[in-house]
This record gives C-alpha cells, structure tokens and sequence, in this order.
C-alpha cells in the first residue's frame, strides 16, 4: 500500500488465511485467481497426450470414439484416480512409476496439512480439525452418506464442530455439498445449509486416507464395492469445481429418491447422476425428471457418449461437461 508502483504476485495455500487472525489487507488492490488440484484433461497434458487432449476437444454429444481410444482413456482415468490431481504426485508418477513413490508423496501432503492446523488453529480447534477431516473417508463410505457430526466423535454435537468445518472448507481442503427439494433457480436460495456431505478437493488424497492399493483400482474383482461409488462422485466433483460449476448441490426426495448433482450452467438447472461402472439402472434421475422436467439431464458412468432423453458422458469426458453440454443446446437451438 505504500509503495503502489511495484506489482506483486505471491503464491499460498488458503489455510493460513482461513486461520489467521485479523489484519490489515489492501482492499480493492488484489486480484484473486483459484488454483485447483490438475483436472483430468490437465492430467492428460502433463503425460504429454496433447493429441489426445485436442482430439477430445472436437468431440461433441453425437461423437463416436473407437475403442481403441476408449481403452486408452479408461486407463488413465484409473490412473488418475490414484495419482488425483496435486501436482507433486503427478509429476512424481510421471517422473517414477512408482506406486509406492506416488503414496509416499501422498502421505507427505496429508501430513503437512495436519502440521498446518497445529500451526494456524487456535490449540482448543487442533483436535476438532483433525477429527472431521479423519472422518471423511469413512463417512463416504456408508450407504447414506450425508455428513453426520456425531460419527466424527461419540458425544460431539453440530455446534461443537461447525467453525472447524467452516475453517477446512474456506480453507480449499474440502466441499460442501448441500441438499435442495426444489431444483429451481438459483439453487442457493433452496438450499438446506444443515443437510449437506463433506468430499475432499483431491480424489488422490482421498484414495490414499481410505488406504485403498493400486490393485483395488486397476482390477475390477478386487473388493472395495462399498466405496466405488464414493470415489466416482469424488472425482466429479473435483472435475466439476475446476469448471467453475461450484457450488453444486445434491436433490433428495423424502427417503425414495436422491440425484448426486445439481448444476447451475448458463442459467439452466442440470442434474447429474453418477454411477461408478457400467451399470446405469436407476429409479432417481427419472423421478427427478418426472418431478422438474429438465431440458437436459446428464448420466456420467463408463459407458459410451450418448445422446438421448438422458446424456450420457463418460467419466473421463466429464472434465468438458461445460463444452459438452454447451455444444448439445447450440444443436437444440440449430
């Protein structure tokens, strides 16, 4: 502020901003840009598959892609899924190829973090932070996986943990993710701020905090069922945030019916639903659309593009579900 002449660029993780206390800061004189964890798309870049990239950058709802290129997706979504997106472990994988490398790493991330909160948060928070960022694997995991206070810690209540989970969230470390009944825009004014799940930024942190191996991911009989589910919602939000599209939301409908995401693009309200593997059956995207009639709806799974009464986009094309779905109302429009 008193030397207005010199422009500064300064780099730094939001944590020590969510937990410091106050201070002077030169309001109207700083410009913000968010950095997010590597995108798949981004993913694909650093393992140098720009072909790849500007291939998948013409494709539009009405695409085929062979199989051949199919396989070759599916493997780096795998990929991906283990690596996530922090830069140090890409780099380090692609560096490696070294699984036990990339955990490392890994391992070494989700440490410095809890260094962190003992350095930034006050000493009574220090265990409330930890807590609820412990629990988030294992609250994923169950079948109803709204956020529940008293599964961070026996005897803890909302009230107990609300800053602490105010603080990760500002922090960029997790999302958010709250419920709305009424999928109308704009979903804020909808939204139930005290029924919400908690997911992590990066789907590679999340993989190494619930221990799952390399061999989990990469062979389908392998058992981690139970947590499929969660890891491909993980990953789509995270594809999802790094567009810009945050936040979203989730629909539920009494106990009978629940839609993962709930979009705001151009004005238009989207639901998105999310299935781990090839298997699309389901009851609650059609009740939702029975419910609010979308003008489109999208299904995300490993089955091919498609374009029906639901859009069908692969989960390694949902890192362009902003240009996809913008290409298909250009078509509607035509």
């Amino acid at each position: 502020e008193t030397a207005p002449n010199y422009p500064i660029a300064c780099a730094g993780s939001l944590l020590g901003i969510a937990l410091s206390g106050s201070g002077s800061f030169p309001v109207g004189k700083v410009d913000f840009l968010s950095l997010y964890p590597l995108n798949f798309e981004e993913f694909l870049m650093a393992n140098q598959e720009m072909m790849l990239v500007r291939y998948l950058h013409q494709i539009h709802m009405a695409s085929s892609i062979s199989d051949a290129m199919k396989i070759k997706l599916i493997n780096y979504l795998r990929t991906y899924y283990l690596t996530g997106g922090m830069p140090e472990v890409v780099a380090t994988w692609i560096r490696t190829k070294d699984w036990e490398e990339v955990d490392r790493i890994q391992q070494s991330i989700l440490d410095g973090y809890e260094l962190d909160f003992a350095k930034h948060a006050p000493s009574k928070d220090f265990p409330k932070l930890t807590a609820i960022w412990k629990s988030i694997p294992g609250q994923l995991a169950r079948d109803n996986s709204k956020f529940i206070f008293s599964r961070v810690k026996k005897g803890w209540r909302a009230k107990d943990l609300e800053d602490a989970l105010g603080w990760l969230e500002a922090a960029g470390l997790v999302y958010k993710v709250c419920k709305v009944e009424l999928a109308l825009t704009p979903l804020s004014s909808y939204a139930d701020q005290l029924y919400f799940k908690l997911y992590m930024a990066d789907i590679g942190l999340l993989r190494r905090m619930a221990g799952l191996s390399v061999k989990s991911i990469f062979d389908p009989d392998h058992g981690y069922r139970e947590f499929k589910g969660a890891l491909a919602e993980n990953y789509v939000l995270n594809q999802l945030m790094a567009q810009g599209l945050n936040p979203p939301y989730f629909w539920r409908s009494g106990n009978k019916a629940e839609v993962d995401y709930i979009v705001e693009l151009d004005g238009l309200v989207i639901p998105i639903e999310v299935k781990a593997e090839r298997n699309v059956q389901a009851k609650s995207l059609a009740e939702y659309r029975k419910t609010f009639e979308p003008e489109i709806a999208v299904r995300t799974s490993r089955r091919a593009l498609s374009d029906g009464e639901v859009a069908g986009i692969p989960l390694y094309l949902i890192s362009m579900f902003s240009q996809l779905i913008r290409r298909k109302r250009e078509g509607q429009t035509e």
